[in-house]
């Protein structure tokens, strides 16, 4: 993500230069906005301050270029706070607070207790629809009526390569995703319920698998729970002419869930054709694979 070039202490702004640049900010010129956000991106962060009351102002085009560069800022402190999280965490790092730190890194905005306080109430009532210690095929046939049917999620087939299809929060808000996400979303309501559901890393494919001591099922989330058996991913592999190697059936740790999700981004950002998001991506990447 771009960053500031210019040291905060020597472009610091007194009132009069503050309320110049604000006036500025309603310019219809564009040369002249881009001049006063350049100031701006050169004070630093702490410009969000005296910049924030503008969101609420009166003249749209100044409250929409507050809010942009109050944006900006936002997402470089997410940027900073995903990449921390990556480095400074394991194997086995929390994947729920993985996931909401890198839905802020593009959705700054959003309300992450909120929202998982949304899949508290999901899991709240799965548990009201799941027989304790019910037959897997029993167990998974409520959890997927109540995801796929009561709830409405859905593979996105028509926008495949869409962005938001990797951000748990546009999941949640739009009822669809890609594979992994939606499987994420899955392994995140089985978490909250102690079942024992893990992440599965097919190539070409994401799955959940639902394992207990004498049963194993696999779940295709993309396709509304579809559940199959471990010759069912075999015969996936061999379809796909993929080697048959025992790692593609085999539990992924929640870091590699993460840099899968990663890696599906950088790839739409390079297709879309938008290079700062690449860039971004290629050090999450970096950070996640030490």
């Amino acid at each position: 993500m771009e960053t500031a070039t210019a040291n905060t202490a020597s472009t610091a702004l007194n009132i009069n230069q503050r309320a110049a640049l604000i006036n500025l900010l309603g310019d219809e010129d564009p040369s002249v906005y881009e001049a006063v956000r350049e100031r701006i991106l050169a004070v630093g962060a702490s410009s969000r301050e005296w910049l924030r009351p503008f969101m609420l102002s009166r003249d749209p085009l100044r409250r929409r270029r507050a809010t942009e560069i109050i944006r900006f800022f936002d997402r470089q402190s997410a940027d900073n706070r995903f990449l921390a999280f990556c480095l400074q965490h394991g194997e086995n790092l929390d994947l729920e607070s993985g996931a909401w730190l890198l839905a802020q890194t593009q959705y700054p905005e959003i309300n992450v207790e909120a929202y998982a306080a949304l899949l508290d109430s999901f899991a709240g009532e799965l548990q009201q629809r799941i027989v304790p210690h019910a037959r897997a095929h029993s167990l998974l046939t409520h959890f997927n009526g109540y995801l796929f049917g009561h709830l409405g999620f859905a593979g996105n087939e028509k926008n495949f390569y869409d962005p938001d299809n990797s951000y748990l929060n546009c999941v949640l808000d739009r009822r669809t995703g890609n594979p992994i996400n939606l499987c994420l979303l899955y392994l995140l309501l089985a978490r909250r319920l102690r079942l024992p559901v893990s992440g599965i890393g097919l190539p070409g494919h994401f799955l959940c698998r639902y394992q207990s001591a004498s049963e194993e099922l696999f779940i295709d989330a993309f396709n509304r729970g579809k559940v199959m058996t471990k010759a069912d991913c075999i015969h996936y592999l061999v379809r796909g002419n993929y080697d048959l190697r025992e790692e593609y059936l085999s539990p992924v740790s929640p870091r590699r869930i993460l840099t899968r999700i990663c890696g599906n981004l950088h790839q739409i950002y390079s297709r879309l054709g938008h290079p700062e998001a690449v860039t971004r991506f290629q050090r999450y990447l970096v950070a996640l694979g030490r």
